[in-house]
């Protein structure tokens, strides 16, 4: 199965794609895409949906995963964050896969065993469960890799679950 994993943001969205082979993890390709704020509204979000586009045209995955937007104390920010979201997911719409969302306490937690892990933390696991050479930069990638992990993770669980229930 091959995993999109996708850390939204309207200054940067992290994405990650990531294969599934039985329990084993691996990174196919990362990255992030990076707008600028002298940039208006509709070309920032232009710019994330069609570098994610190209990214779903090139690996052609089976699912989708997409961090949440986490609503803190400051509501523009995740007002931004939710537009670049929303853009996130038109890449992926009409596609018929599998779409699936974290939050990151989930994410946190599925890769660390921690839901208040830190960004080092997670980055750590992340470089340890896919076998990376290196930390994986910047920080956006290293978290869509997460959520990539993550969805592969539940998945794999799902599906011996329903495996059993089957029986």
């Amino acid at each position: 199965m091959i995993i999109l994993g996708i850390d939204p943001g309207l200054a940067d969205t992290g994405w990650a794609v990531v294969r599934t082979r039985g329990s084993a993890c691996e990174a196919l390709s990362y990255g992030c895409v990076t707008t600028h704020a002298d940039e208006p509204l509709a070309a920032r979000l232009a710019s994330i949906h069609s570098e994610l586009r190209a990214v779903v045209e090139r690996w052609g995955p089976d699912a989708c995963a997409v961090e949440s937007v986490y609503f803190g104390t400051n509501a523009k920010s995740a007002f931004a964050t939710g537009q670049a979201r929303g853009v996130a997911l038109l890449a992926t719409a009409g596609l018929g896969i599998e779409l699936a969302e974290y939050s990151p306490v989930q994410v946190k937690s599925v890769v660390v065993g921690s839901g208040t892990a830190d960004k080092r933390q997670v980055t750590f696991m992340v470089r340890a469960v896919l076998k990376l050479d290196h930390d994986p930069t910047p920080d956006h990638a290293a978290d869509a890799l997460a959520v990539a992990v993550t969805h592969a993770r539940l998945a794999a669980h799902q599906r011996l679950v329903s495996g059993a229930v089957a029986r």
